[in-house]
């Protein structure tokens, strides 16, 4: 650091380096702040004449209380050179040259250096001692000159001691605060050079453990110079960063992150004088230079030409002083455009044959669940996909050409319908319209857009303006409008449609930014090449796609990387700049009162309004369309649809997970972990994680990613008329709006005559048709968008990417339509490849469609195969006449699903030969209570894994039957004791009744929870007597829990360890960890709220924000672990099963604990499926679960083998004490003292 300031700036500084000066001794701090002074001077010349004002001190500023002390020290001076001339009785003159009143400096040094102080040109100033006079030339006088004088000493002399003596004891306990707070903070100064001595790594950024407290202050400072930088305003970044650094009190905000980006700028303007500046400002701010500062200097020197080899030299052997490796330039900094190509000239130019080293030996997941998957590859079957390397590579063209777009306009399904001569009309006059509102709104913006930049703001203040200038202005009204097809006739929250605005412009940036680093050019070439991994008509290979394209990433290293380095904007800063957006709209999109009824005055009026309404009893700003609009809106029936690009299928296969921070689409920005707004907790463990310890994560979410689907149209053809007619409430097809419920009307003089229960009825009637209304709407253009994707999508191939929650449960990123949604969406989808039958396909087709009928759910699968066949003339009449023939399979569970099995087993039974018929169609396996599975397995619960199907027995076991045969049991012997209500639930017993309950109480629902679902269940029962059902419900729930205890004996044990873990855990402060088998970190997001306030022009608004507070909500913490726990075994069994599938070359998807395959390869993903968990279990899931919470939270390792001597009046000795062992049973017990003894078998 020091070498390349003296190379940058030879002229700068003659002395020595500021920092290097130690602050642990007071006299050399005006040693120390002379330089920084001096140094000053140089910053502050041109070319900026913002820069003429210094920076800020090391040591905070006191200006006032320094002068009043320096000030009193001088009247003291004074008194007493006043009181040794009239000793002397010798009248001298006091030189005004000698005892000046000299102006305090600006680090208010003078007065507490304990000498004598300075004037005003450095020189000391003598002060005459005790006894001494001062003569005329400046001279001092001795004793005896003045002997003739002493005896006689006037009263006012006295009076001038007494003063002396006043001020000087004030002026003593002045200076001992002022020295006592000039050590404090020299103490402050030596801990930040203490942590200089911390070695910083690369552009992952590493801030300060000041810095991080900050949280979306930090990111939005971050946010905010990207943005300035990428619209081209340097100087506006320039001067907010400076702005921040003068401020002690904004300069924690700042880490080295923040100073690199400017140095970025710098660099590629090829100052090194501003480099060098920078790296003054970073060492002030007392942090040390990472990678990413050295590589912008390197790269600046690279484009300089003029630069002497001696400077680079001095800088390399300066991050070799830091600990700093020049290869990890390479390997841990992310370029843009050629930014690498730059930082290699200026190495050249000194080491002409230096080749930057990347690793390229692949490392494996150390968990011992995956190790036969990545070491055994001999036997593996890769699958290929059905497409040639031509076909795959025109795929990703049009991929790439959709999101660069960032928006896609599709055809509604809603088109279909014949159009009517109103229907033109109202398309004709709403497209007028938005003509009128798009020039509106484009000269709103641009004038917003001047008064923004004119404002006299202090520099320290983030501005909306940087972000107003990411996109052309055509792109932000587009934005707007779009966001007008989309709002209901109801309204929409403002924050919730300022949420929306914001993220939609955060996502364009991003995907400009992409565009504008140059990577595309690079990403198309290593897609290319990647696709040779997946097409049928290429080689076969032994990698796995993360694999693969991670060695084509490092075989083409040069350019930029295709990892971005962009900040995700905070929740705020996403919110602030939609609510500019949606007050823009508020206030010019307008249209003629008259436009639909000429009987109106003609007047301009507003298209949207502001308003307020009432949600769970707090005051919520809505923004709501003038019934005009939606008039038109409805009327129009418009023809187009337009989604963000990532809300649609991929063309071609997502790029494959190769870190926490790349994958899925090509463009679009991607979390790999799902997580509350705002919140960075997960990204922080993540950046933690060894990249081996993630692969097997990636892997399986690759796996997922990589299924191809089609549609099944003939299904879709007829989903699409019955929603184009009437819809169907029973067929799970919304009706129109024109069904909708009419809202009542009631004139006022009418009312009048009303009594108070009639109008109260009244308005119950006009608050539930709303409602109605408002419900009736949201369902149906749910329905639109997915069907019209779906129509959209009818005849290409496409592809789901893959991220997951905290927890590792994985979903399709795609929000709408995907395979984890309705009964609707899930039949209308079909795999792209399709596999013959084979010999038990046709059974196993067979048997899934009695599943999906919910009947014969306590037979065997040979019982339900019977059954299938004996009803093979309804399954055929419904293939064949879906809605004129008997309707049999509108009475099942999943209708739409089963009318899709019943088309396929008609194809398949009429063709030539089934064994050879290619089936499309994804046969699924559904786990039993999959919660209550892994309690059982945990517990090694022999009753309880009986009733889920753990233990193999002669008929399938269903356990919600289980337990509703069990609480009929006691409903009876409570009847016979003569309980009311235990009599009238006689006959209303039944599955449906519990089986909620019984499937949510392993994740932790209450009993109050269970009651609500039992009540709703009950509610839907017509001849169950409504007066009871209070009653029944809050009856049933009880001995639901009941049942479940008895059944279940180690479920509720481990619940209640895992609760009152976390719940210890939670009181010490911290909130819960663990890592999953596979070696995934889990934290929980649940902290105590803090409310925010957003001062937004058109309302304030006001946030509960929970992600960034120190203090965890204990409640949701314990209450949440025991499911979240369980999700995340969940999550682990279903990527074990992924990845062996696909090592077995099975096309294999999941919802959660329910796996999809082709009818063929059922047989094999069951095996694999059984295998993986009883591999999961055999692991001391709970033993290392324990040594986890040990380790993590301040515990010794061996204290749980040490318990089992602790008696049980112990608990609260310890953080976990005898919580880890006293509330198990026996065989957990058993499970935690002896870690390497764990049961096995099941």
């Amino acid at each position: 650091m020091s070498l390349l300031r003296l190379c940058t700036f030879p002229k700068c500084l003659s002395g020595r380096i500021l920092l290097e000066i130690s602050v642990r001794r007071v006299p050399y701090v005006d040693h120390c702040l002379t330089i920084r002074n001096n140094i000053e001077r140089h910053i502050s010349e041109p070319p900026w004449t913002s820069q003429r004002r210094h920076f800020s001190a090391l040591i905070p500023k006191k200006e006032d209380g320094k002068k009043r002390v320096w000030e009193q020290s001088q009247l003291l001076d004074v008194l007493e050179a006043r009181i040794q001339q009239l000793q002397s009785d010798v009248i001298v003159d006091v030189q005004h040259e000698k005892v000046q009143f000299v102006k305090a400096s600006k680090s208010g040094i003078g007065a507490s250096s304990g000498n004598s102080p300075k004037n005003v040109f450095g020189e000391r100033t003598e002060v005459p001692k005790a006894g001494q006079t001062i003569s005329k030339g400046g001279g001092q006088t001795g004793k005896g000159e003045g002997k003739d004088a002493s005896a006689s000493k006037s009263r006012w002399m006295e009076k001038l001691s007494q003063e002396k003596k006043t001020k000087t004891k004030k002026l003593k306990q002045k200076k001992a605060e002022a020295k006592a707070r000039e050590l404090a903070e020299v103490e402050e100064l030596e801990r930040k050079l203490n942590q200089w001595a911390v070695s910083a790594r690369p552009e992952l950024v590493q801030d300060n453990s000041e810095a991080r407290v900050y949280g979306d202050v930090q990111r939005s400072v971050r946010c905010y110079l990207e943005a300035c930088v990428f619209c081209g305003d340097i100087d506006r970044a320039h001067r907010f960063l400076l702005s921040h650094h003068r401020m002690v009190s904004r300069r924690n905000l700042l880490n080295i992150g923040l100073y690199n980006i400017m140095m970025r700028v710098w660099a590629k303007k090829g100052s090194l004088n501003q480099i060098g500046r920078m790296f003054i400002l970073i060492e002030e701010a007392g942090l040390k230079p990472n990678l990413g500062s050295y590589c912008a200097a390197l790269e600046c020197m690279g484009r300089n030409p003029d630069c002497s080899p001696h400077v680079i030299n001095r800088v390399l052997r300066q991050m070799e002083e830091d600990g700093l490796p020049v290869d990890e330039l390479f390997s841990h900094c992310v370029f843009r455009q050629d930014e690498r190509d730059m930082v290699l000239r200026a190495i050249h130019t000194v080491q002409p044959d230096f080749q930057s080293s990347i690793n390229t030996i692949l490392q494996t997941c150390s968990s011992p669940l995956v190790k036969d998957f990545y070491i055994e590859r001999a036997d593996a079957k890769y699958p290929k996909m059905a497409f040639s390397l031509e076909e795959l590579q025109e795929r990703f063209s049009r991929q790439l050409s959709i999101e660069q777009a960032s928006t896609i306009t599709i055809h509604s399904v809603e088109a279909m319908k014949p159009v009517t001569s109103h229907m033109a009309k109202m398309r004709d006059l709403l497209a007028v319209q938005r003509l009128v509102w798009h020039k509106a709104l484009v000269g709103a913006l641009r004038e917003g857009k001047i008064i923004l930049a004119s404002s006299t703001q202090k520099a320290v203040r983030l501005s909306l303006y940087p972000y107003l200038c990411l996109l052309d202005e055509k792109d932000y009204v587009d934005i707007m409008i779009q966001s007008l097809s989309n709002l209901p006739p109801s309204g929409e929250s403002l924050h919730i449609l300022a949420k929306e605005l914001g993220n939609r412009v955060h996502n364009m940036f991003c995907i400009r930014m992409k565009g504008h680093n140059q990577m595309v050019d690079k990403l198309s070439h290593i897609y290319n090449e990647y696709t040779e991994l997946l097409a049928k008509d290429s080689k076969e290979f032994d990698v796995l796609p993360r694999e693969r394209w991670w060695k084509l990433e490092a075989e083409h290293s040069s350019g930029p990387s295709l990892l971005g380095d962009e900040t995700h904007w905070p929740h705020m800063v996403v919110v602030e700049l939609g609510t500019y957006l949606v007050d823009l709209m508020v206030k010019h999109m307008k249209v003629n009162s008259d436009l639909l009824n000429s009987a109106y005055d003609r007047k301009l009026i507003p298209v949207l309004y502001h308003m307020y309404t009432f949600r769970s009893n707090k005051q919520v700003g809505f923004i709501k369309p003038h019934p005009i609009l939606t008039q038109m809106q409805q009327d129009a029936m418009d023809t187009t649809l337009t989604f963000d690009s990532y809300v649609m299928p991929m063309l071609c296969p997502p790029v494959p997970w190769t870190s926490a921070k790349f994958g899925a689409y090509l463009l679009t920005p991607t979390k790999m972990m799902r997580a509350v707004e705002g919140a960075n907790q997960h990204e922080i463990l993540l950046e933690k994680c060894q990249d081996a310890d993630l692969h097997a994560v990636l892997d399986s979410l690759n796996q997922l990613g990589n299924a191809a689907w089609r549609i099944n149209q003939p299904l879709l053809d007829i989903i699409i008329s019955i929603f184009n007619d009437k819809g169907s409430e029973k067929l799970d097809v919304p009706p129109p709006n024109s069904e909708a419920p009419k809202i009542p009307r009631y004139n006022q003089q009418d009312s009048a005559t009303f009594t108070s229960a009639e109008k109260a009825h009244l308005k119950r009637e006009v608050v539930n048709a709303k409602k109605k209304c408002s419900e009736m709407h949201s369902l149906r253009m749910d329905a639109l968008y997915k069907l019209s994707i779906a129509n959209h999508m009818r005849d290409e191939v496409f592809w789901f990417p893959h991220n997951m929650d905290f927890r590792g449960r994985t979903y399709p990123c795609p929000p709408y339509f995907n395979h984890l949604g309705s009964d609707v969406t899930r039949a209308v989808l079909v795999f792209a490849e399709g596999k013959p039958l084979g010999p038990g396909g046709l059974e196993w087709l067979k048997i899934h469609l009695v599943n999906l009928t919910g009947l014969k759910k306590r037979s065997s699968l040979a019982g339900r195969l019977e059954y299938a066949n004996s009803i093979m003339d309804d399954i055929l009449d419904s293939a064949d006449n879906p809605l004129i023939g008997k309707k049999w399979w509108q009475n099942a569970d999943e209708p739409w699903q089963t009318l899709g099995c019943c088309m396929e087993i008609a194809n398949a039974v009429r063709s030539p030969d089934p064994t050879h018929f290619i089936s499309h169609f994804p046969v699924h396996q559904d786990g039993s209570c999959n919660g209550l599975q892994h309690y059982a397995a945990l517990g090694r619960d022999v009753i309880g894994a009986t009733s889920v199907n753990l233990i193999p027995c002669e008929v399938p076991q269903d356990v919600y039957s289980g337990v509703a045969q069990q609480v009929e049991e006691f409903r009876v012997r409570d009847a016979e004791k003569g309980l009311k209500i235990a009599q009238v639930l006689e006959g209303f017993i039944s599955r449906k009744v519990v089986k909620q309950t019984v499937m949510t109480v392993v994740y932790g629902v209450t009993r109050y929870g269970g009651r609500l679902q039992i009540e709703k269940r009950l509610k839907e029962i017509d001849d169950f007597p409504k007066e009871y059902v209070w009653d029944a419900s809050h009856y049933l729930v009880h001995q639901v829990f009941s049942s479940l205890k008895e059944m279940f004996t180690g479920t509720r044990e481990i619940q209640d360890w895992l609760t009152e873990s976390a719940r210890l855990i939670s009181k010490s402060g911290s909130t819960v960890e663990w890592v999953t088998p596979l070696g995934l970190p889990i934290i929980q997001p649940y902290h105590r709220s803090r409310t925010q306030m957003l001062k937004a022009t058109i309302q304030y608004l006001s946030f509960q924000i929970t992600h960034d507070s120190k203090e965890p909500d204990t409640v949701k913490q314990k209450n949440a672990f025991p499911p979240n726990f369980i999700h995340s075994l969940d999550s682990t069994h279903m990527m074990l099963t992924a990845l062996y599938c696909y090592s077995a070359g099975l096309t294999f998807v999941s919802v959660h604990d329910c796996f999809w395959t082709h009818a063929i390869t059922v047989d094999t993903m069951n095996r694999v499926c059984r295998e993986q968990f009883v591999a999961l279990h055999s692991q001391p899931i709970l033993q290392e679960l324990s040594n986890f919470l040990l380790k993590k939270y301040s515990l010794p390792m061996n204290l749980s083998l040490s318990l089992s001597h602790v008696c049980k009046e112990c608990t609260n000795i310890h953080l976990l004490g005898s919580l880890l062992l006293w509330s198990l049973s026996p065989c957990i017990r058993y499970v935690l003292v002896k870690p390497g003894q764990a049961i096995a078998g099941l």
